[in-house]
């Protein structure tokens, strides 16, 4: 970046000797002159955006070693555009927040280790950060330390004790040292969100760290991989005295949030998985007749999570949102009960960094007084969603309401409020077929009283006659 600027410098800098050496150029070259000028910004500024498309992401590590030992993964970000800033844990200079606003735009926390952070990062920094809209990935180990353990509880994930590791018996690398904590994880184990964990692959994932349990009154808390039915959080030296804190299903070792604000946080239970020697090792199962694999699944898992949690995929919008009756084109002042009505809007899903038509088939519309009225669901048409529906026989003040919800993907809310009134005088039916009873009773007790007038008058008359 400071090469680019210096040549840009630079080449303002020529601009300008030549225009002193040339003042013949006339006021007709002028113009062409700032042109080729506002051009050389323009694609400056360009250059800058695609450099930045990831963000700036502040990364702190227990040590800066670790940038080595996971260059593979930090460069991945690299090439897709992230701003890293590596710095200790520790280093006194640390902030987050200046003058009220986010220096960062994500943050990863490779530092399990760590007692205290430095500079004016704490939990409750962290965790403003993320209530502020900012995305987090954080990696463990069993030498956790207590901010980690407390980030996770505000988040709602609470991390073994530090010492301990998840342990499987049945489901351990055939590397393994004889503590059984070299866990080969199924994928098979992984949540069924291809958006969250990349396209299905048959490679198993390498873990080796600290096990995790999720808060079951936190809905938001997604187990993105979960250990075997074989597989226990405890310590790997001991034997076991107390019932573990995790066992089976229920250990996980990675789990991911998704705030009601869209915010992202990934929790890792291994910092070894993001490592380059995870990501090229062979792995294999200790069991009989296992097969080989020359590559762990790690590479693909990591870069899909990263993708996610760093909010390139999953993220939706919502784009030009029109509604008006039947053969019209604008919407009007007040809609009438039982009118029909079109409703469209356009949803656009993030993609390589570009905004793409979303492809769904189970969004709903609702039609909101105080409960739904209509719920429908809206059809793809061409790049937009739309639906014609009847107003029902009830006025009143509406919302045309889309909120989608699907795991994931952003909360994609969209409210549109219309008035619905009655109909006019001029407007309601003349003849109702259901009052047809009614009419026959008026016109026949008319034909009776005619009937019954001329027989009383022709009585009379012959009456006065006799």
């Amino acid at each position: 970046m400071a090469a680019l600027t210096s040549n840009v410098l630079s080449s303002q800098r020529s601009l300008t000797l030549l225009s002193r050496k040339r003042p013949e150029i006339t006021t007709q070259r002028k113009p062409r002159l700032v042109g080729d000028n506002a051009l050389l910004f323009l694609t400056l500024a360009c250059m800058i955006h695609s450099t930045l498309a990831g963000g700036k992401t502040l990364v702190l590590l227990d040590n800066l070693n670790i940038r080595d030992t996971h260059s593979i993964f930090f460069r991945s970000l690299a090439d897709r555009g992230f701003d890293l800033t590596f710095k200790t844990a520790d280093d006194p200079s640390l902030s987050l927040i200046k003058y009220g606003q986010f220096l960062y735009d994500h943050l990863i926390l490779f530092s399990p280790s760590v007692e205290d952070f430095g500079g004016n990062i704490n939990v409750e920094t962290i965790t403003s950060f993320i209530d502020g809209g900012g995305n987090v990935l954080v990696a463990a180990s069993s030498e956790i330390g207590d901010p980690l353990r407390e980030l996770g509880s505000e988040c709602g994930i609470e991390f073994d004790e530090e010492k301990t590791a998840v342990i499987d018996h049945h489901n351990y690398d055939v590397s393994d040292p004889g503590e059984h904590t070299l866990i080969v994880a199924d994928p098979e184990n992984l949540l069924k969100a291809p958006t969250i964990v990349g396209k299905p692959t048959n490679k198993p994932i390498l873990f080796k760290g600290v096990g995790m349990v999720a808060d079951p009154e936190n809905p938001l808390v997604l187990d993105i991989l979960t250990g075997s039915s074989t597989s226990y959080s405890f310590f790997p030296d001991k034997a076991i005295t107390q019932y573990p804190h995790a066992v089976g299903k229920n250990t996980l070792l990675i789990a991911g949030l998704q705030a009601r604000n869209n915010a992202r946080v990934v929790f890792s239970g291994s910092l070894q998985f993001f490592s380059d020697a995870f990501f090229n090792s062979p792995v294999q199962k200790a069991t009989p007749g296992s097969q080989r694999h020359d590559q762990t699944g790690n590479l693909e898992l990591a870069e899909a999570l990263s993708r996610w949690v760093f909010k390139e995929a999953g993220v939706l919008r919502v784009g030009a949102v029109t509604h008006h009756p039947v053969g019209e084109i604008t919407p009007p002042a007040a809609y009438t009960v039982t009118d029909l009505v079109e409703y469209s809007v356009v949803i656009e899903m993030l993609s390589e960094g570009h905004w793409v038509p979303f492809d769904g088939d189970d969004i709903q519309l609702e039609f909101v007084r105080i409960d739904p009225f209509v719920r429908t669901y809206l059809k793809k048409n061409g790049g937009k969603y739309s639906v014609q529906f009847k107003l029902p026989d009830v006025y009143g003040v509406f919302q045309f309401k889309v909120d989608y919800n699907r795991l994931g993907y952003t909360h994609l809310y969209s409210s549109t409020q219309v008035s619905v009134r009655p109909l006019q005088h001029t407007q309601y039916e003349r003849f109702i077929p259901s009052a047809y009873p009614y009419y026959a009773s008026v016109f026949s007790m008319m034909a009776g009283l005619f009937i019954f007038s001329i027989v009383f008058l022709h009585m009379k008359e012959k009456e006065k006659s006799d």
